[in-house]
């Protein structure tokens, strides 16, 4: 096992792909000469030329068009979208295309695409470039979503997203980029869909993914030495979403508080709340507690921007709530 920073771990996933299968190769906007605009194509346009590693016009319908044609014909392209917000421009390829051309075909054809991209807040970068917009892309059919939130997910479920023969959503935070964890040497693979026990306990379940996994982890501690137990889950896959697991633990705490970076209404939340009330409703021991970004644009400012998502002390004081 060795230590290595998130966007690293990416780089690694997208150089072993690359490696391993000629039909690979990375496109968007400056992921070639520039090396991506928060590092994870750093090095790979020397390495690997400027046919497998493409810099683009900057217009997302291109890319994404290209990507899906692409991946008719063959070839297993890794587009970069820089930031998610941007993905509105490119909504029919992605939803009307992408999404359904393997059904639409009867099979006969597929898109084995990867449309990597950027969400969240933490930078200051204002409403057009802050946003969590995961839970849009869960109502659409044949687009798989994956949101890992340490090196581990990340370079593995990259690595499983590239040898998918559907499309695939992989959606990075850009406050992740910079955080360490563990790795093995070796080559290995993270299943798409199959959640994650981060932290085992048997009072409360939390289900947390991207950055707020890292927040409820933190809550769980510090809930620790106040007597409550807490086990963390990371979904990791929000499409196809892992219920088997959430389920294992509502079963065994009772209790429940669903934490995500998105908006509350229409959020991923809401989706796993009536998941577990139709498959567990008599498990549950309290209602189940929602934590969840404001209904509100995110602010630009550093003062305002913190207060629009929740925080570790809000997801200590939902648990907290369980108990009143």
């Amino acid at each position: 096992m060795r230590e290595v920073r998130y966007w690293q771990a990416l780089n690694e996933a997208l150089r072993e792909e690359l490696d391993r299968d000629p039909d690979v190769f990375v496109m968007g906007e400056d992921v070639g000469i520039y090396g991506g605009a928060y590092g994870v194509t750093k090095g790979l346009y020397e390495d690997y030329g400027e046919e497998r590693i493409r810099d683009t016009a900057i217009s997302e319908q291109v890319i994404v068009g290209a990507a899906v044609g692409a991946a008719m014909t063959g070839m297993r392209p890794v587009a970069e979208i820089m930031y998610v917000d941007f993905l509105g421009v490119a909504m029919d390829q992605i939803f009307n295309q992408a999404a359904k051309i393997r059904y639409m075909f009867g099979g006969k054809a597929k898109v084995p695409m990867t449309l990597r991209t950027q969400g969240g807040t933490g930078r200051g970068l204002a409403a057009q470039h802050s946003q969590s917009l995961e839970s849009w892309f869960l109502h659409v059919p044949g687009l798989k979503v994956v949101m890992p939130s340490t090196p581990y997910d990340a370079k593995g479920l990259l690595k499983a997203a590239i040898r998918d023969d559907n499309p695939v959503l992989f959606i990075e935070h850009k406050m992740l980029y910079g955080t360490k964890g563990m790795i093995p040497d070796g080559e290995y693979i993270v299943p798409l869909g199959l959640a994650d026990v981060k932290r085992p306990g048997s009072d409360v379940t939390v289900v947390a993914h991207s950055r707020m996994l890292l927040y409820a982890l933190e809550a769980a501690e510090t809930l620790e030495k106040e007597g409550i137990s807490v086990e963390v889950i990371d979904p990791r896959t929000l499409a196809p979403l892992d219920m088997d697991t959430i389920m294992t633990s509502v079963k065994k705490t009772g209790r429940v508080v669903l934490v995500e970076e998105g908006c509350k209404t229409g959020g991923v939340g809401g989706e796993i709340a009536t998941r577990i009330m139709e498959e567990g409703f008599y498990y549950l021991d309290a209602p189940i507690i929602r934590v969840a970004a404001k209904d509100v644009p995110i602010p630009m400012s550093p003062a305002l921007e913190p207060l629009a998502v929740p925080s570790v002390q809000e997801i200590i004081d939902a648990v907290k709530k369980l108990y009143v």
